[in-house]
């Protein structure tokens, strides 16, 4: 692998459904696991209109290709120079080459590029199983392993997140695997593999480790492999042989896993000469009370971060409402009048008076709805307030207390014991997404009195000392860091997100914003006032003047 160069590339695309035009292509060249001089990088000008949920994950649009981009020809030529016949790696080369590229050279009329190598994607699930929790989108693993923020969702950005994955994350783990040429990676990569962690059915979450000692696994196992879909039938014997392969070595997990600020030394990461990754082979008890701490701080750093920014987007948002309320409650009360008009004339053409009269009572329950939807959104609202600085340095202090409450398969064999810690874990949740920093502090400073207070049955938080209690709550502590990183992520990438940010460098949008809504809500509710009035003259006109209470 030292000697080898190759071509790691991306594309940013107008979508998924054919035909696919690219939008941003790049590339870099790699000799051996690090890059070699400088990216490729463009932006092609292909005259194609680009959908809106395209153009919101990449942020390009048609006008900024029309500006910006280079003909679809002239890049293609520069980019083959810069290939050189060399094979291409990228982080879904199913969709990169045979999807994207290649069909877009035939359309062009451009003979062939490069050469096929290895997906990055097949390669960092096989090598990070079972960590991090069979989640192997680019961003996530980023956050997980602490690599540089990259241009998340551009081409450019997410070929130099893959190059840093590569050499800091897969190439440690590879090498001690004895995979240190470019030809037993590839072949690696392409292997028949199944995740060892299950992702479906009865036993989803499962590893198929396990069922070495459950027979009920077990059985589902051999139930599998002898199934009449042949896929299915497939995976199943994999998993089968994986088992009697497993049952000739001794029972050993391997653990990679980000460093925790130099607290952990790893024996395999300080032999590849890579600071801040730590790989365990069969990790004895202290070792692994290490690594489950280590997840902790991390899970902790999270769930405050998560907590913070969350707050912050819901401080905008209620500032919006408290500014809207009056007309969006307008507008949503004559949508209800215009929708149960339409069934109250239905129903009495339909079934007479009778049938009508039910339309109205529907009407009264909806309308009753959303007057407390509103009421409790409102009283919701009332109580956001920005967190002071005090506040916010608060909550790392909490979450560090709070993330040592996760204990969920400790549990699971005591059905009033497991119903406490959901019913625990649901009320940290709704704190932790109401920004409720009171109830945190409660649950935080004394768990056993929250409980005791609910009147719920008593746990205890005290961590196991069995070696594979110890693993099973460092891989539940991995899923939840997981889930936590993926809510992060959706928050940071929703338009909310990226309006209290606008919001926070300029003072004064947020009105500007509720004035423009305020227009276009008025603008709607008028047209819904002149639909309610022309359905209550048709009412009138069947029924007369008291045929229907829908006002």
């Amino acid at each position: 692998m030292e000697d080898r160069f190759w071509i790691l590339l991306d594309t940013e695309t107008t979508g998924i459904s054919a035909p696919i035009f690219v939008v941003e292509l790049a590339a870099q060249r790699m000799f051996g696991w690090v890059a070699d001089g400088e990216p490729f990088r463009k932006l092609l000008n292909q005259n194609a209109d680009i959908p809106a949920e395209a153009s919101r994950v990449h942020g390009y649009t048609r006008e900024i290709l029309e500006r910006d981009g280079e003909p679809a020809h002239q890049v293609y030529r520069e980019f083959a120079e810069h290939a050189g016949g060399l094979p291409f790696v990228s982080f879904n080369l199913e969709y990169d080459l045979d999807e994207v590229l290649q069909p877009e050279w035939k359309r062009l009329g451009i003979g062939a590029i490069g050469s096929r190598g290895f997906c990055a994607l097949r390669l960092a699930q096989r090598l990070l199983d079972p960590v991090p929790a069979g989640n192997c989108k680019l961003q996530t693993l980023r956050q997980y392993y602490r690599l540089p923020e990259r241009g998340a969702h551009t081409a450019l950005g997410d070929v130099q997140t893959v190059a840093d994955l590569m050499a800091q994350v897969l190439r440690p783990i590879a090498e001690h695997r004895g995979l240190d040429t470019w030809e037993k990676l590839v072949a690696f990569a392409a292997e028949e593999w199944f995740p060892s962690r299950i992702a479906f059915g009865k036993h989803k979450g499962r590893l198929i480790q396990e069922a070495r000692k459950d027979a009920e696994l077990r059985g589902w196992l051999d139930w599998l492999a002898k199934s009449a879909n042949a896929r299915n039938a497939k995976m199943g014997r994999w998993y089968l042989r994986q088992l009697e392969m497993a049952s000739a070595q001794p029972d050993t997990t391997v653990f990679a896993a980000p460093g925790m600020n130099g607290e952990i030394k790893g024996a395999a990461a300080a032999q590849a000469g890579v600071v801040g990754l730590v790989i365990y082979i069969n990790p004895e008890l202290e070792q692994l009370r290490q690594l489950v701490a280590g997840a902790r701080a991390r899970l902790a750093e999270l769930e405050a971060s998560f907590t913070k920014e969350k707050s912050r987007v819901d401080v905008m948002q209620a500032v919006l409402f408290r500014q809207l309320r009056e007309h969006y409650q307008q507008r949503d009360r004559l949508r209800l009048i215009v929708d149960y008009r339409r069934k109250f004339l239905d129903s009495l053409v339909r079934g007479g008076e009778e049938e009508a009269k039910q339309a109205e009572q529907n009407y009264e329950q909806a309308k009753a709805r959303t007057d407390k939807d509103y009421e409790e959104t409102a009283a919701a609202v009332a109580e956001k307030k920005q967190l002071t600085a005090e506040e916010e340095a608060e909550l790392s202090r909490l979450w560090k207390k709070l993330v040592k409450l996760y204990h969920p398969d400790r549990f699971a064999n005591q059905p009033d014991k497991l119903e406490t810690y959901h019913k625990l874990t649901a009320a940290i949740n709704r704190a932790k997404d109401a920004g409720d920093i009171q109830t945190l502090r409660e649950i935080a400073e004394d768990p056993h009195g929250f409980i005791l207070r609910q009147g719920w049955a008593t746990l205890d938080f005290s961590d196991a000392s069995e070696l594979a209690q110890l693993r099973r709550l460092h891989e539940t502590l991995q899923l939840e860091i997981i889930a936590v990183l993926e809510a992060l992520n959706r928050l940071r990438e929703s338009p909310d997100y990226e309006l209290c940010q606008l919001s926070e460098r300029k003072p004064g949008l947020l009105d500007e914003l509720a004035a423009e809504r305020k227009t276009l809500l008025e603008k709607e509710s008028g047209e819904l006032q002149q639909q309610a009035d022309k359905l209550a003259e048709e009412i009138k006109e069947l029924a007369g003047e008291t045929g229907s209470r829908i006002v």
